[in-house]
């Protein structure tokens, strides 16, 4: 177990990149640099011990800087859409970029994937981490208030790796971060991602609009392709005839999980036959959006000179509902000044 570090290179402003290198007892190894907080790699053992990297990515510092797909990506200040780019607290209007069809998606062109971290390391008996940080001003973005931000991310020896968020601003503000790996067990160049499995805990989904905003109405998952409380593949439903799919161009949906509360409950899991890797998620947020990659573009060029395309991996981003802060019977993605806003998502690997 242990942490190493090497260069990333230089940014387009001057800044030097790292990439911190967490290990654990049992080989496996978790990548990120302080340009983005963004998770670079991830090798995972498969049913015969042999490590292979399960999410997508780029080799330079230079496509991080661009990432318009978001491989990798710590997403804040508020992960997911706001509809019409705006939002009300206390009375006060505030608008944010349309990046979006007319609405924000994660909070604009210039996420939090977009600028440096400060990094401290740290090791324990059973577990290695990083802790990037950094602080996000009054108006970036056009949200309110100075805001604190902390991501920490660790491997543990159980092959988990563990993200806490933690934001504390001086005005009530939204704090909704999530992260926006694409997971493609068999490994991030073999290609599609439909024979791999998905269960999901949750009844229902939020229903939306044409441009992909919540309506306020959750929708039960019974009798539907938005079903995942039994473990199906991917691709049996992912181009269904049924409006919700149709709208999306496949799965990009965010389910209400069953399990919320203070501590991190069984939200979701992925797994993948061929290598035996099974990956599961926890989160104490109420929300998680299944994302099946439905616009990476064809012959994307990846990591390893590989290419990728549509629907070569899959995320899984917890969070407070899409356009939470709009809707008033969704958990309020609000945290309030001088209060610590904290969640923690967990993804956990084992083989089958």
């Amino acid at each position: 177990m242990g942490i190493t570090t090497k260069s990333f290179g230089t940014t387009a402003k001057g800044e030097e990149a790292k990439l911190y290198i967490l290990e654990n007892k049992n080989g496996m190894k978790a990548v990120f640099s302080d340009f983005g907080a963004v998770l670079v790699q991830l090798w995972v053992p498969d049913r015969d011990g042999m490590l292979g990297d399960v999410v997508l990515g780029f080799d330079t510092l230079r496509e991080y800087e661009k990432n318009p797909t978001f491989f990798g990506s710590f997403i804040g200040r508020c992960g997911n859409r706001i509809g019409g780019a705006k939002f009300t607290i206390n009375g006060k209007v505030y608008w944010l970029e349309d990046n979006d069809n007319g609405n924000c998606l994660h909070s604009g062109s210039v996420s939090y994937d977009k600028h440096m971290y400060e990094a401290d390391t740290f090791t324990m008996s059973d577990a290695c981490g990083v802790q990037f940080s950094r602080l996000s001003p009054d108006k970036e973005q056009g949200f309110p208030g100075n805001l604190e931000v902390e991501v920490t991310y660790m491997l543990t020896d159980e092959n988990e790796l563990i993200i806490n968020y933690l934001g504390v601003s001086d005005q009530d503000t939204i704090v909704n971060f999530t992260n926006h790996s694409y997971f493609n067990l068999e490994g991030h160049d073999s290609g599609w991602i439909y024979d791999q499995e998905v269960r999901i805990d949750a009844d229902a989904f939020t229903i939306t609009d044409e441009n992909l905003i919540p309506t306020g109405e959750l929708t039960d998952v019974t009798g539907t392709p938005m079903d995942f409380r039994v473990r199906k593949a991917l691709g049996d439903g992912i181009d269904a005839n049924y409006g919700p799919i149709r709208l999306a161009g496949g799965y990009d949906h965010n389910y209400a999980l069953n399990n919320t509360g203070r501590n991190a409950a069984f939200a979701a899991e992925l797994y993948d036959e061929q290598s035996g890797r099974l990956m599961e998620v926890y989160t104490d947020l109420p929300g998680m959006q299944l994302y099946s990659g439905n616009f990476i573009r064809n012959g994307l060029r990846g990591k390893g000179g590989c290419t990728y395309g549509k629907r070569a991996g899959v995320c899984f981003e917890t969070q407070f509902f899409p356009n939470a802060i709009n809707i008033e019977s969704f958990k309020s993605p609000i945290a309030k000044a001088g209060r610590p806003a904290r969640s923690i998502t967990i993804y956990k690997f084992k083989v089958e």
